[in-house]
């Protein structure tokens, strides 16, 4: 398996390869290439996914030009930063005050911080409602013996709505800002939502609980004040939706999802609040959202789309390839065609194995369709693809060179990035899978569906479940997908145009 690390490969003379590239193995000899694979693509919309225990959450509209709007809210449980508190004598609750960051990046040039954000879609306005739940999250399924965590999944928004308690807030034309929030002449908060709650709804569920078994612990404050639910709606336009780190790894309090209580207290020692003349002390209550957290999706996925997808052709393939993130449309790829001798092993497959060759590279290249999907920024940068049947990465994820780098450039040989034109449009996706199809070929490995599906962070390798299995065995899909609103719509094995037809690029030596 060493030398297939090492080896690269001479590029040949079809037009194809010189169009997306190799690089060169040896002077003294050239690599062919078969690109007469069968293959069969399809796409699926996925049932309900799991939208618990993410690694990052939306909330938002997002309105896809093809796909068409969704509605992504978000509940969340909140937790008490220090339990069984003792807020002083004479407490006097001031404001409360809920923060949520976006992903940021701040730069201080002479004493002036700015902020980049990411993961900020679109620019126009839209409402937020802020409720109390009472709808309990459970950490554990009761299914499983408490043994297992209780899944949630992206369509439980009706359950959620059935138990919606008081109104916290409303915020009216909210569109995500990258300009950071100013406190005072000192203090600037990381671009992010913030929105004052009501004083006398935690003045009741937290600083009059003092003492109570309510606040001596987690489990019995998660059961008493169950959840903020935070529901969406379009405002005008195309609406604005962002992703944002709930749980924030960055060990900088400052940048927290939160609820602040501040509030005053003083300390009697044998006189009455109103006897006293102590200055009253300035202190901070802070709940945090760092325990089960759950995102629901509405969709109106555009009709025409969601015929195709109600009826894949799952024998022949189909001419274009849906692929969206959120609670998901995926594309399966099935290669080598069929096992017409039923001995369990595609026909074509084992004519590869026949011949002895070495695999120098192999490529799986996605063209985009320009005449559905109009480019820029609605296009997703990443996708990726893995093994259905085991519902894990393939093996060129531990080969890829570019593993150490950061962000967007991570991964890009196994998941090469979209490659876009002069015009910023997005012209096609190589994904480069040899040690896969070099051990289909040489090493006998099982050949399973493949999936692929868009990306917010390839690095990113958990997967979510489905709350039921759907074909060809999709059990599971990557998290990374779960958080990314985009889509796009790549061309498949039957596409009409040959030369933008999906195929598979298989690079190889002869043996000697």
């Amino acid at each position: 398996m060493a030398i297939l690390v090492v080896i690269v490969v001479f590029a040949s003379c079809e037009e194809d390869f010189n169009t997306i590239g190799s690089d060169i193995v040896d002077q003294n000899f050239t690599s062919e290439l078969f690109d007469e694979s069968e293959i069969v693509s399809y796409s699926r919309k996925l049932l309900p996914v799991q939208t618990s225990a993410l690694p990052a959450y939306q909330l938002g509209v997002y309105n896809d030009p093809v796909y068409g709007e969704s509605r992504i809210n978000l509940l969340s449980q909140v937790t008490l930063d220090a339990t069984d508190p003792d807020f002083g004598d004479c407490t006097q609750l001031d404001s409360v005050v809920l923060y949520l960051p976006f992903f940021s990046t701040a730069t201080t040039v002479d004493s002036i911080t700015t902020y980049e954000t990411d993961s900020i879609f679109g620019g126009d306005p839209i409402n937020i409602t802020i409720y109390e739940s009472k709808f309990f999250l459970r950490d554990l399924d009761p299914e499983t013996s408490f043994e297992e965590p209780q899944n949630y999944y992206s369509n439980q928004g009706q359950t959620f709505d059935d138990f919606i308690g008081n109104k916290l807030a409303t915020i009216v034309d909210f569109v995500p800002s990258s300009d950071g929030i100013v406190l005072n002449d000192t203090t600037t908060l990381p671009p992010g939502l913030r929105v004052k709650l009501p004083n006398d709804f935690f003045q009741r569920r937290i600083i009059d609980q003092e003492g109570e078994t309510t606040l001596i612990n987690n489990n019995n404050f998660r059961d008493h004040l169950r959840g903020i639910y935070f529901k969406v709606e379009n405002s005008t336009g195309n609406g604005s939706s962002f992703i944002f780190d709930i749980l924030d790894g960055d060990n900088d309090p400052s940048n927290d999802a939160r609820i602040d209580l501040f509030y005053t207290y003083k300390t009697l020692t044998g006189e009455t609040c109103e006897e006293t003349t102590q200055d009253p002390i300035e202190a901070i209550a802070r709940l945090n959202f760092d325990a089960v957290s759950v995102n629901t999706f509405e969709n109106d996925l555009n009709p025409a789309i969601a015929s195709h997808l109600a009826n894949p052709n799952i024998n022949e393939g189909e001419e274009n390839l849906y692929i969206r993130g959120g609670d998901g449309i995926i594309s399966v790829i099935e290669l080598f065609g069929e096992d017409i001798d039923g001995n369990g092993v595609a026909d074509q497959l084992e004519f590869l194995r026949e011949q002895g060759w070495l695999i120098n590279e192999a490529n799986l290249i996605f063209y985009v369709n320009q005449d559905i999907v109009a480019g820029g920024d609605d296009e997703p940068d990443r996708i990726i693809i893995y093994d259905l049947g085991n519902d894990s990465f393939l093996t060129d994820v531990a080969l890829d060179p570019t593993s150490a780098e950061e962000d967007f450039e991570a991964f890009t040989d196994h998941f090469g990035p979209l490659e876009r034109g002069s015009d910023d449009t997005g012209e096609f996706y190589k994904l480069r899978i040899t040690n896969h199809v070099s051990n289909l070929i040489n090493q006998d490995s099982t050949n399973v569906p493949l999936g692929v599906i868009v990306s917010q962070n390839v690095a990113n390798f958990n997967f979510q479940d489905l709350e039921n299995s759907q074909a060809p065995g999709i059990d599971n899909v990557p998290a990374s997908a779960v958080i990314s609103p985009k889509g796009t719509v790549l061309y498949g094995n039957k596409a009409v145009n040959e030369a933008k037809r999906l195929k598979l690029q298989i690079f190889y030596t002869e043996p000697n």
